[in-house]
């Protein structure tokens, strides 16, 4: 499939998205976000695919926001359609059972910093912003911002970022829990790219229930979580790659792990 806004690939079994409108900062329009979920699915779809990579064209910007270009002419039900097409895509994310890494090389605004939130988890060059700036063009975050920011930061400080509109360092995102592990600008990627393909080597099936486990855990009350623990351990025995992990532990060997979400 070929898209005009973004860019696509499979390297070693990492998917990688790349935001592709540097001269606009990588700005998301409804063009860019349908061609976004169109890779998103593309990727979940294709069995060599184990992870995801998400980032943004140059050095300046992972995405610096929505496109705010037709802002004005939106009347409250385009601004719905727009809100909701965002809602969709990010959740589609959420949703791909495997792991799925935001690359942050530069601002990460808006819409971009949603974009980012929407990943399993970040890394970050030391030169990346982020922020939801829209209470300055007297709007709200649209695609997310204030529900998962506030379960990442808590609601004070998730209340401040969207009231205030300031923009944050990497650290500074990293110590509130924003950002996983932050790296020089030249680091960023090769980092990033080296965690993405030791997560491919592991067991898929394994991968998909930390996931799985952790964020439908996440909001439930502690028995409740360690239930959807219980009943994902155990599923996991359903997978060869339980009996090929142990082995390998006991013959002090690498595992190879090839088991699949349908067996």
């Amino acid at each position: 499939m070929s898209y005009e806004n973004i860019l696509y690939e499979v390297q070693d079994n990492v998917g990688v998205i790349t935001v592709n409108r540097p001269k606009a900062l990588n700005a998301l329009n409804p063009d860019t976000l349908h061609e976004i979920g169109q890779a998103v699915n593309q990727a979940g779809n294709e069995e060599n695919v184990r992870v995801l990579v998400i980032t943004g064209a140059g050095d300046k910007a992972f995405v610096a926001g929505a496109d705010i270009s037709k802002f004005p002419e939106m009347n409250p039900l385009q601004a719905r359609q727009f809100s909701q097409l965002g809602h969709e895509v990010y959740a589609a994310i959420e949703a791909l059972p495997f792991p799925v890494i935001g690359c942050v090389n530069g601002f990460a605004l808006g819409g971009g910093c949603e974009l980012a939130l929407a990943c399993d988890f970040i890394y970050a060059s030391e030169k990346a912003q982020f922020g939801q700036p829209e209470i300055n063009l007297g709007i709200i975050p649209g695609f997310g911002g204030t529900q998962r920011l506030t379960r990442l930061v808590g609601r004070a400080k998730a209340k401040e970022l969207c009231m205030t509109g300031e923009q944050i360092g990497a650290q500074e995102a990293k110590d509130l829990g924003l950002v996983a592990k932050v790296f020089s600008p030249d680091a960023l990627w090769d980092s990033t790219m080296e965690t993405a393909s030791s997560l491919a080597k592991k067991g898929r099936v394994a991968l998909r229930a930390v996931k799985q486990t952790i964020d439908r855990g996440g909001d439930a009350d502690l028995h409740a979580g360690c239930t959807l623990e219980m009943d994902a351990f155990s599923t996991c025995f359903a997978s060869g790659d339980a009996m090929e992990g142990a082995r390998a532990f006991l013959e002090k060997r690498k595992p190879s792990f090839s088991g699949s979400f349908t067996e």
